[in-house]
C-alpha cells in the first residue's frame, strides 16, 4: 500500500513535461488520480497535441495506472471556468473527496520564442503575455484552487499545490515571466493564510531544469546525452516532492511557503528516478540586467 493509498489528486496540465511526472508519483504512492490537459489521443474535442509534443491526457492516466494508482484523463480547458466547474463537479460526484489539488497548468511558454522571451519590457507582445502567463497561468491556478478549496473544506485537510519557477525571489529575466510567476506564489502565501484555519495548506514548488519533452525538442538532444543529464533533472524529481509533502505530518506549518525542489530531496531523502539528489537550481543574482 502507497503513503496516499485511498486519497484523491487532481493535476491539471498533466498531458506531459512536470505535471506527468507528479501525475505518475502520485499513482505510485497510490493515489487516484485525475491527470487534465488539452491533448487528446483522438483529437475530437481538442488538439491531438499541443504545438506537436508528445503526450495525451490517456496516455498519462494509464501512467498513472501502471505505476499502482488509478489514472482518470479529463480533458479541460483551464481558461474556461464552466470545464474547470465541471472537473471538479465530477470529482465531488466520483469521489466525494479531494486530498491534493496541484495547480500545474501554464500557457506562457507556448509558441516559444527564445530570442522574444527575454527583451526590455517595452518591447514584449504584451497581450501574447498577458494570456499565455496570466490567464492560462496566474487566473487558471487561482481558479482551480478556488473550486479544490470547495472541496477540501468539509474535510478539513488537504492540501493545494502550485508550481512555479523561482529562486528565492531572485529575477526571473523576462518581466511578464517574473511578475506572473511571483504572483503565483504570492497567492498560495494568501491561501494559505485564508486556508490555515480550515487545516488545508498551500504551497509553492519550483522545480529546476527538467528534462521536459518541450525542452529536449529546444535542445535537439536525447534525453539520455550525458551533457543533457549534467545539468537537469526529470519530471519524477518534483513528483517526488509533492509526495514527500502531502505525506509530511508537519505539512500545515509548511503553509504558505515556496520550496525548491532540490532543498526538499536534501531534507527528506527522496532521489531523482536515477537515483541521484540533484542540488536545488540556481539564478545569477545579475540575470536581466543590461
Amino acid at each position: 500500500m502507497g503513503i496516499l493509498s485511498g486519497q484523491v489528486a487532481i493535476v491539471t496540465g498533466a498531458s506531459r513535461g512536470a505535471g506527468l511526472g507528479i501525475a505518475q508519483e502520485l499513482g505510485a504512492a497510490g493515489a487516484t488520480v485525475y491527470v487534465t490537459g488539452r491533448s487528446t489521443r483522438d483529437g475530437v474535442r481538442g488538439p491531438a497535441t499541443t504545438e506537436g509534443l508528445p503526450g495525451t491526457i490517456e496516455a498519462a492516466a494509464e501512467a498513472v495506472t501502471a505505476r499502482g494508482g488509478r489514472g482518470v484523463a479529463v480533458r479541460c480547458d483551464h481558461t474556461d471556468d464552466a470545464q474547470v466547474a465541471a472537473l471538479f463537479a465530477r470529482v465531488g460526484r466520483e469521489q466525494g473527496r479531494l486530498d491534493v489539488l496541484v495547480n500545474n497548468v501554464w500557457g506562457g511558454y507556448e509558441h516559444y520564442d527564445h530570442a522574444a522571451f527575454a527583451r526590455p519590457f517595452w518591447e514584449q507582445p504584451l497581450a501574447e503575455r498577458w494570456q499565455g502567463m496570466f490567464v492560462a497561468g496566474l487566473r487558471a491556478h487561482l481558479v482551480a484552487s478556488q473550486e479544490g478549496a470547495r472541496l477540501m473544506l468539509p474535510a478539513r485537510r488537504g492540501l493545494i499545490v502550485s508550481t512555479i519557477a523561482w529562486e528565492r525571489e531572485k529575477y526571473l529575466g523576462a518581466l511578464p515571466y517574473d511578475v506572473a510567476k511571483h504572483a503565483i506564489a504570492r497567492a498560495i502565501w494568501g491561501m494559505a493564510r485564508e486556508l490555515r484555519g480550515h487545516g488545508i495548506a498551500a504551497l509553492a514548488l519550483a522545480p529546476g531544469f527538467m528534462r521536459t519533452e518541450r525542452v529536449l525538442a529546444a535542445m535537439g538532444k536525447p534525453a539520455d546525452d550525458p551533457a543533457v543529464i549534467a545539468q537537469t533533472e526529470t519530471p519524477a524529481y518534483a513528483g517526488r516532492a509533492v509526495v514527500a509533502l502531502a505525506g509530511d505530518p508537519g505539512l500545515l506549518a509548511r503553509s504558505g511557503r515556496a520550496y525548491r525542489v532540490g532543498d526538499l530531496a536534501a531534507e527528506f531523502g527522496f532521489t531523482d528516478a536515477d537515483g541521484r539528489q540533484v542540488p536545488p537550481f540556481t539564478l545569477p543574482d545579475d540575470l536581466g540586467e543590461a
